[in-house]
């Protein structure tokens, strides 16, 4: 009876050390790369909004701050707003006409949809792991459904 209990004890230390060393650190990450691809979306969100703003106004020049870092902003004159640079990805960045820039950012906010759709049934899916090795040790310990 003894063998049986170490044998179980053992069984159980190792489906915890599987929760804690991998699914949680592989559930932490996942949840960590869905909010890069959600700060993405609002950036190209802004971008869009901004575009269509300048649009609407009929706007071809430009007076800004520009954050340049650790909250230390310049003062910006853009003198012809008709062309915007687009971070593409990988640190190139690509100047377009506006309706370029819209066409390109619909195709990326697409994209993005797809990623944060993808690692939501990710997370979904590793938290249904999570349950399940749970359920087995609580089996294994025969304990009570809660």
């Amino acid at each position: 009876m003894a063998e049986s209990s170490e044998l179980r004890r053992q069984k159980v230390q190792k489906f915890e050390d599987f929760v804690e060393g991998r699914l949680k650190p592989d559930l932490v990450n996942a949840i960590a790369q869905r909010d890069k691809v959600f700060e993405q979306q609002k950036i190209f969100s802004d971008l869009k909004r901004n575009i269509q703003v300048l649009e609407k106004s009929g706007a071809t020049s430009l007076r800004t701050r520009v954050n340049l870092g650790s909250e230390v902003y310049v003062q910006a004159d853009v003198p012809d707003t008709r062309r915007v640079f687009v971070d593409i990805g990988l640190g190139f960045h690509v100047e377009f006409t506006w309706s370029e820039a819209l066409d390109f950012i619909s195709v990326r906010e697409a994209r993005l949809t797809r990623q944060v759709e993808e690692y939501t049934h990710l997370i979904a899916n590793i938290k249904a792991q999570i349950k399940l090795v749970l359920e087995g040790i609580r089996e294994l310990l025969q304990l009570p459904t809660e």
